[in-house]
């Protein structure tokens, strides 16, 4: 994958967040959501690939843009790509931290064909990449797992995970095993990316998020030197059908680059301020982004902060 994409996703994942931006605060997650795909799919037109469009907002008919399945870019290096232009949508509309555009990209068959479905997930950083992560074995024993690789006790253990009804038996199960736990009330990507991250206090990511969401952190995991397992969790027939009508298989646990593989590049620009990015600054006729850029093929990961003059219609100029 030429590194040359590395900053044309940048700027796509840019225009995405700024178009988000306009929205914030204003309680109409639909329109933010519509504004970052739009602005997206724009702007990979001007991106040097022929990409096939595997993880996106939906399949074809249920959304008009970025749909499973599209054809996207100019034309170019043959590429999967996964697409989020805006993770937290909900979180955007009321002005709350962790709105990020995120998008992955990978060589054809690089990234996991993933429908809109829940997954079970781990994740730990490069430190902790020694661990056990066994979805199927208790709680507490993946904590042991990850402390021993940390080198420290149980007790200084840290675990991330969403604040879900559905993870109230696990929650407790981490603290019966002395660990301690972080809930978060959305942010599926930098949950998991989380125990890569300097200074988060988070050692290992575990329990149900999204589907979409782990292959687009697998992207990113795989640049940071950290790792992840995963398994479809579908909740009815109908997930079960979508899982395996894009290739999936159900049952199956897969590995960090069995989610994306090869070369991968993934890039995300903050919409609101989180824990991994600043969000979007609008002064009027000028727009400040906060984005990063990881390289799976050769572990680099770059910071970029960029001055925007926007145009008429507020977005980036080109």
């Amino acid at each position: 994958m030429d590194g040359n994409l590395s900053l044309d996703l940048v700027r796509v994942v840019e225009a995405a967040a700024v178009a988000a931006a306009h929205w914030v605060g204003r309680g109409d997650d639909q329109a933010a959501d519509a504004a970052a795909a739009q602005a997206m799919r724009l702007a990979l037109r001007r991106v040097g690939i022929q990409g096939k469009v595997v993880v996106g907002d939906g399949p074809r008919g249920a959304t008009s843009v970025l749909f499973i399945g599209e054809t996207v870019g100019m034309g170019g290096t043959p590429a999967d790509v996964a697409a989020d232009p805006l993770e937290c949508i909900t979180r955007a509309a009321r002005a709350a931290p962790e709105a990020l555009s995120a998008i992955a990209i990978a060589e054809p068959g690089g990234l996991l064909h993933a429908p809109a479905v829940s997954m079970e997930k781990i994740s730990v950083g490069p430190r902790a990449a020694s661990a056990n992560l066994d979805l199927d074995a208790p709680p507490g024993d993946v904590l042991r797992s990850v402390a021993a690789a940390l080198g420290k006790p149980a007790s200084e253990v840290t675990a991330c995970l969403l604040d879900r009804p559905r993870h109230g038996a696990l929650t407790q199960a981490l603290r019966d095993a002395g660990g301690r736990v972080k809930t978060i009330s959305d942010g599926d990507i930098v949950g998991a990316i989380s125990p890569a991250l300097p200074d988060t206090g988070v050692d290992f990511y575990i329990g149900v998020g999204g589907a979409p969401e782990g292959v687009l952190a697998a992207a990113a995991l795989r640049g940071m030197g950290g790792r992840m397992v995963a398994r479809f969790a579908p909740r009815n027939d109908d997930e079960k059908n979508q899982v395996t009508s894009a290739g999936g298989v159900l049952g199956q646990v897969y590995q960090t680059e069995q989610l994306a593989s090869g070369e991968a590049i993934f890039a995300a620009a903050g919409v609101t301020k989180g824990l991994f990015l600043d969000g979007v600054r609008l002064t009027g006729t000028t727009a400040e982004t906060h984005a990063v850029v990881i390289r799976a093929g050769t572990g680099s990961v770059r910071w970029i902060r960029t001055h925007h003059r926007l145009d008429e219609k507020g977005a980036p100029r080109a």
